[in-house]
């Protein structure tokens, strides 16, 4: 069996619609996607078993850290949004509960990564489909591809209209939580991986929830050429280090795409967090290691027994936050942003 379902194709993009706001700033202005080591991470998927299917609509708590790293600034921001249901009306029959949360790792400053922090979600619900007999499953990867082409299109239009024109991307790693179902669609070399138990032998099994865009990948590399673009050193024209992202104007007429890869994947009873974080949490942790990491944090059962709801949530707080620093001490040179999506049974 599949870790999860590929969402069908969608047809030809539609006219884009227009945009909105949210918060989650942060500032910079050094690259760490244009000058920084190339160290291509490598997607790690642990064997998957069949899970039952959380009835219930599971409760969400969100712990986010984010470090400098060895960077001038910090480039990156994040979105959290536990409740979309009111900008989505009227929502379909099925769904009670819709939520979003989101890393973006800007690069060449971080306009960009700001700005599609506080649009990109708001671009997807205006896509998303509305009242009786529709279903999310439907049309989500469309809809995704939508929203992530206007966000872009919005912000390159901003860029251009600045006098020096802005030179800022980013990559950018979204989850949507329709009720149970994970949406996870990413753009660049984020990562999101699913830490599921094993209730037999309460060891977890790591799951990789995204692809990564790289131009060192053979179907990346071919695109770039093709639009009359070359990857040096591993990358776009010898400068940028991912294949698709959101701004990075100059580098658009060179291949470099504004599409998604989208997946899905139920929450199931054994699992206990999604993890979403930047490359440069990855380039001094395998994900197994960052999964194991945070566990040992939360996972004393000696005190867990007297502790309450509160205490785990503190647990996993105080767990996101190390993750981070040891990212830093273990020598991670770009900004490291880490969010958790604890899962609350």
């Amino acid at each position: 069996m599949e870790l999860y379902d590929e969402l069908p194709e969608p047809p030809q993009l539609p006219a884009p619609v227009g945009a909105s706001r949210d918060p989650r700033p942060p500032n910079g202005n050094i690259s760490g996607k244009r000058r920084a080591e190339t160290n291509d991470s490598h997607t790690y998927a642990g064997q998957h078993q069949e899970k039952k299917v959380c009835k219930g609509v599971v409760a969400l708590k969100a712990h986010v850290a984010e470090r400098r790293g060895e960077r001038e600034e910090l480039q990156d921001a994040h979105t959290i949004c536990y409740d979309l249901t009111q900008e989505w009306q009227p929502m379909p029959a099925d769904v009670s509960r819709l939520a979003f949360f989101a890393v973006f790792d800007g690069h060449g400053g971080s306009r960009a990564a700001k700005f599609a922090s506080q649009h990109l979600h708001h671009n997807l619900v205006k896509k998303l489909p509305r009242g009786e007999g529709n279903s999310v499953d439907k049309g989500v990867k469309k809809c995704f591809i939508d929203a992530f082409k206007r966000t872009d299109e919005e912000f390159l239009k901003q860029a251009a209209s600045q006098k020096p024109a802005w030179k800022d991307g980013t990559t950018a790693l979204c989850v949507l939580v329709a009720d149970n179902n994970l949406y996870i669609a990413n753009l660049g070399d984020s990562r999101a991986i699913m830490c599921r138990m094993n209730e037999e032998t309460q060891k977890p099994t790591v799951l990789s929830l995204s692809k990564e865009h790289n131009p060192t990948q053979y179907e990346e590399r071919m695109r770039i050429q093709r639009a009359g673009g070359n990857v040096r050193d591993g990358r776009v024209l010898g400068v940028l280090e991912v294949s698709r992202s959101l701004g990075d104007g100059q580098f658009k007429r060179c291949g470099v795409i504004n599409t998604p890869d989208v997946k899905r994947c139920p929450i199931t009873n054994s699992d206990r967090f999604v993890l979403l974080a930047c490359d440069g949490l990855f380039k001094a942790f395998s994900a197994e290691e960052a999964v194991n990491f945070i566990l040992s944090q939360v996972q004393d059962e000696s005190t867990q027994a007297e502790e309450g709801p509160g205490d785990i949530d503190m647990r996993y707080e105080s767990a996101c936050h190390r993750l981070a620093n040891e990212a830093v001490r273990r020598g991670a040179a770009d900004n490291v942003t880490i969010l958790i999506v604890q899962i609350q049974h």
